[in-house]
């Protein structure tokens, strides 16, 4: 069974506590000189499309160099708080038995679709050593496009440049705990497993178009009945 498995990260994988937000205030606060006048919405987008929104909200000018700018400031800022995020953030129910499960299974690959940019991608599963069990070069991240319905091609693209490895839509799942992870796996043709443990309930994830929903990731034999079935 050929499987390319993308997790999203926050309110899937891991709880950083907030964290993130903080980073984005900081980042924010440095390329403009002041914090924004109003805050939009978070869950389940990209980090440049927060970014952008931020400063649009703001009045601010969003030429390409600031936004490159703002990238920077935003992966320095959450690099001074990944301590933090060890201490006062924790995967979610199930997530290790779940990674290392279907890391032991054949053909199945595991990567990341998430809105974080790299670096704070990476930094979040490093906390509480989660980056060990997926192939993190072949992820899709928001520093890769601004858009999340478009990074399911962005990691199908990686999976073959980089491990030679060719996945059809029909092979690919995402788990992610909002609607927008549902509407990108369906833009991009993947199977979408919702997961109610970030800001949206079961009926919602399922009201968005999701094959299936779990509660969490606690019952092992129900997220390989989601992912492999």
């Amino acid at each position: 069974m050929t499987r390319l498995v993308l997790w999203d990260i926050d309110g899937t994988l891991v709880d950083s506590a907030g964290l993130g937000r903080d980073a984005f205030l900081e980042a924010f606060e440095q390329v403009t000189g002041h914090q924004p006048t109003q805050l939009v919405p978070f869950a389940g987008r990209t980090d440049m499309e927060i970014a952008l929104d931020l400063l649009e909200t703001a009045g601010i000018d969003h030429s390409e160099q600031l936004l490159s700018e703002f990238e920077g400031a935003l992966a320095k800022s959450m690099a001074k708080l990944a301590g933090q995020v060890r201490e006062l953030g924790h995967p979610m129910p199930g997530v290790r038995a779940s990674l290392e499960r279907l890391r032991r299974e054949p053909g199945v690959t595991q990567s990341l679709l998430t809105g974080n940019i790299e670096p704070n991608a990476e930094l979040k599963l490093a906390a509480f050593d989660l980056h060990t069990l997926i192939d993190m070069e072949i992820g899709a991240y928001g520093s890769d496009h601004r858009r999340r319905g478009e990074l399911v091609a962005v990691a199908r693209r990686k999976a073959l440049d980089r491990r030679g490895l060719s996945f059809q839509p029909e092979q690919i799942v995402l788990v992610g705990d909002t609607p927008l992870d549902v509407a990108a796996a369906i833009e991009g043709g993947a199977r979408a497993v919702g997961v109610a443990t970030g800001p949206y309930d079961q009926a919602e994830l399922g009201h968005a178009g999701a094959d299936v929903v779990l509660p969490d990731l606690s019952d092992l034999d129900s997220v390989l009945q989601a992912v492999l079935g």
